[in-house]
């Protein structure tokens, strides 16, 4: 079965455009170079985070939690907000913004790192404030995107945006393990982090868009149930809509399980496994080396099934790899595993992205984005502040047993959602009015 999209211009069906075709458009080449150096920051920084916590408290699950916690917290409720602000404001400045407010936000971090303070509560707080602006650049990039590709060019934008984010967090992984378990050098990883967001920033600054935006009218109580209706507007979008009630429900019931996984398994490998820091970068690209290779291929799975298809079956074989952690004993065993594991995650990642873009009306990307996060994001936090507590008294394995049960069961619900969405797929895939790229694509 094909799934070929309907080009309006041309009056037939055309095949999903190449990740090659893709690089050709000029404003979507300069969104992926920002994303690309600000995503090697970012893993530096969340890496070197996790390194620093880890040492301070001796390995304490608990400790890094409330890292992972103060990180994610902000998607979770000022998300909210800032995808009713994306949808109102330029969404290239919007990034803008966040990139360069997110470079002062890692000077903290560097004066932490040279004068060799020790309070937990002070990293917290930081990491909460840089998570915060972090929640408007990632709804903004994502809303953005559709305006600078045409609709049969999603599927490899989003492929080629997965592909990149590992290849580039493995990267800064593995610079951070170097820098902190060779050199000692924490300071080094926040100050390049620092460097990397004003050099996307640059990057962004270069798109040339025409946006539309919305001014914010009558006075302050006005304006703030303005944005208050607005935030309700896209929770009110996914719950007319199976498709996106089946992204929203399913990744979040999956992340139910992963985000245990994301704090109990640096655990494993440095304290059970007693694996030093500097083997995360290895680690780290025994997923990603699976994840790219797939990648290159999502718009050859895309040309014959149905994204909804390739999302959810996927993320079932995402938990079925994941059950083959709970008797690992040997760091070796540990990369057929994740090899596995990052075979079926960028065309789950890309289809899903895709699914949203498509499924939703230009104008509300931004809200619709930012709900579905939050969503996802306080099933993490959830799973993140239960992991803590129940490694400590049950034991890190048995957390990690019912983790893959649960990314399995997630899986089975998106599907069963999905099934009974069988006419809006159809709707979602008729000729829509694609983006005018002939002069971004000549230069």
């Amino acid at each position: 079965m094909t799934n070929q999209v309907a080009d309006p211009m041309m009056g037939d069906e055309v095949e999903p455009l190449s990740i090659p075709e893709i690089l050709k458009i000029a404003n979507y080449r300069w969104l992926w170079l920002g994303q690309i150096v600000s995503n090697f920051g970012d893993s530096l920084t969340h890496f070197g985070l996790i390194l620093l916590v880890n040492e301070m408290t001796g390995g304490s699950t608990k400790a890094i939690a409330g890292l992972l916690i103060a990180l994610g917290l902000p998607m979770a409720t000022i998300g909210l907000l800032a995808g009713a602000l994306v949808d109102r404001f330029s969404r290239r400045t919007v990034m803008i913004w966040s990139d360069v407010t997110r470079a002062l936000l890692v000077a903290p971090f560097i004066l932490y790192a040279l004068l060799g303070l020790e309070s937990l509560w002070f990293l917290y707080v930081v990491s909460f404030l840089h998570a915060t602006v972090n929640s408007f650049f990632m709804p903004a990039r994502q809303a953005i995107t559709p305006n600078l590709v045409p609709e049969h060019g999603l599927m490899a934008a989003n492929s080629l945006g997965q592909i990149s984010m590992v290849l580039f967090r493995v990267l800064g992984t593995a610079a951070a393990g170097f820098l902190v378990g060779v050199l000692d050098a924490y300071w080094a990883v926040f100050t390049i982090d620092a460097l990397t967001f004003l050099l996307s920033a640059a990057f962004i600054s270069r798109i040339v868009l025409d946006e539309t935006t919305k001014k914010m009218t009558g006075d302050m109580g006005a304006q703030i149930g303005q944005l208050v209706s607005e935030m309700g507007d896209g929770l009110h979008a996914i719950r007319s809509s199976r498709l996106l009630t089946g992204i929203a429900v399913g990744f979040a019931a999956a992340m139910l399980g992963i985000g245990a996984i994301n704090v109990l398994l640096p655990v494993i490998v440095i304290n059970e496994l007693m694996v030093s820091e500097t083997w995360f970068g290895l680690i780290e690209l025994a997923q990603a080396s699976a994840m790219i290779i797939s990648g290159l291929f999502v718009t050859v799975l895309a040309a014959r099934f149905k994204a909804t298809n390739i999302a959810w079956v996927c993320l079932f074989l995402a938990g079925i790899a994941t059950l083959a952690m709970v008797p690992l004993s040997q760091l070796w065993q540990l990369f057929p595993i994740l090899f596995g594991i990052g075979l079926v995650i960028t065309p789950m990642q890309a289809a899903s992205a895709t699914i949203l873009q498509t499924a939703t009306d230009e104008a509300m990307l931004g809200r619709v984005g930012s709900v579905v996060s939050a969503i996802i994001q306080v099933a993490t936090l959830a799973s993140m502040f239960a992991a803590g507590l129940l490694a400590e008294s049950i034991g890190t394995r048995t957390v990690f047993m019912i983790s893959a049960v649960l990314v399995c069961g997630a899986a089975v619900v998106m599907g069963l959602i999905f099934r009974g969405g069988e006419q809006e797929f159809e709707k979602m895939e008729a000729p829509v009015q694609e983006v005018a790229v002939s002069q971004e694509a000549a230069g």
